[in-house]
């Protein structure tokens, strides 16, 4: 993906280039420093879409994370994402609530998910969801 093409967690409506959007938070200078848990959770869905599985651990929680990831099943096309609601329960704890689209062989599929972020030293980290 260059920094030019629209980044994959923003629908057409309010697309942005990538590079100014979740690429920066992968590889750009404030990488791995997103400054909200919905921006943080906006790059961990375009790290889904471009398989970037080191990001994904990075920014997990050590208290929760996986010791490994799969890339995704072979054929998983991502269609978009919508963000639902951002909530801060306090300067450090916060909600995001999305759906994400895809395919898998021809059958569209929808991930409702609220998900948990925490901040510690300044950075955000993905904890973990309830899927709906």
């Amino acid at each position: 993906m260059t920094p030019a093409t629209r980044c994959p967690c923003r629908q057409a409506e309010d697309a942005q280039p990538y590079g100014a959007c979740c690429g920066r938070y992968h590889a750009g200078p404030p990488h791995l420093l997103a400054p909200t848990a919905e921006s943080l959770m906006r790059s961990r869905y375009s790290a889904f879409v471009l398989g970037a599985l080191d990001y994904l651990l990075a920014t997990w929680h050590p208290s929760t994370r996986p010791a490994a990831l799969a890339p995704e099943h072979a054929g998983v096309k991502w269609l978009g994402l919508e963000v639902r609601q951002h909530q801060l329960q306090d300067a450090d704890h916060a909600t995001v609530a999305f759906v994400a689209r895809s395919k898998l062989a021809g059958r569209a599929q929808r991930l409702v998910e609220t998900s948990r972020f925490v901040r510690e030293d300044g950075r955000w980290f993905y904890v973990d969801g309830d899927i709906s």
